[in-house]
């Protein structure tokens, strides 16, 4: 920006006054090296006859961090689980029947009065329970990104310029 106007102040304030850039236009210096005409700021630097007003702005983005972990966790439980199946079995039941024509060959086949035994086997049903482990589902855990918006409030400074004018002609009589 100095170098606009022949000058070169260097990295910083190193209290000396500016030394015009070689090759820079030929500019008037006064006793002390000082361009002639203008006067010098309050650090005891030359300057030009206009000062440089900047203020802060705030620029605002986003950074990734990580919030916090979710983990996937497989447990075991244990539920009772009732079910109802219909089972079936055989009774003895004791059937008569007259003799009749057609059962009287087999009625009088056997001996006279003996005592006899005639044996039937019954069956029954039970129930029976199998267990075996049925995949259901595939669960994984995956990542949603949600928007939202968030105010963010941050102080700036600004350099403001007032005229302090302590000549006469800036005093106005009061009435």
């Amino acid at each position: 920006m100095w170098a606009h106007y022949g000058l070169d102040y260097g990295a910083g304030d190193t209290g000396t006054a500016a030394q015009p850039r070689p090759g820079a236009e030929d500019v008037d210096l006064d006793a002390g090296g000082r361009q002639a005409g203008y006067g010098d700021d309050t650090t005891g630097r030359a300057t030009d006859d206009a000062m440089t007003r900047s203020e802060e702005e705030v620029q605002v983005g986003t950074q990734a961090r990580e919030r916090g972990r979710v983990r996937l966790r497989k447990y075991v439980t244990t539920e009772q689980v009732t079910q109802t199946v219909p089972v079936q079995r055989e009774e003895a039941r004791l059937e008569r029947e007259p003799i009749t024509e057609a059962n009287i060959d087999q009625a009088m086949a056997g001996s006279d009065i003996t005592e006899s035994e005639h044996e039937v086997i019954l069956h029954e049903e039970e129930p029976v329970v199998e267990k075996r482990t049925v995949p259901k589902e595939r669960v994984r855990l995956g990542k949603e990104t949600v928007t939202e918006e968030e105010q963010v409030a941050e102080e700036v400074r600004k350099e403001q310029v007032d005229i302090d004018d302590q000549s006469e002609r800036g005093r106005r009589p009061s009435r």
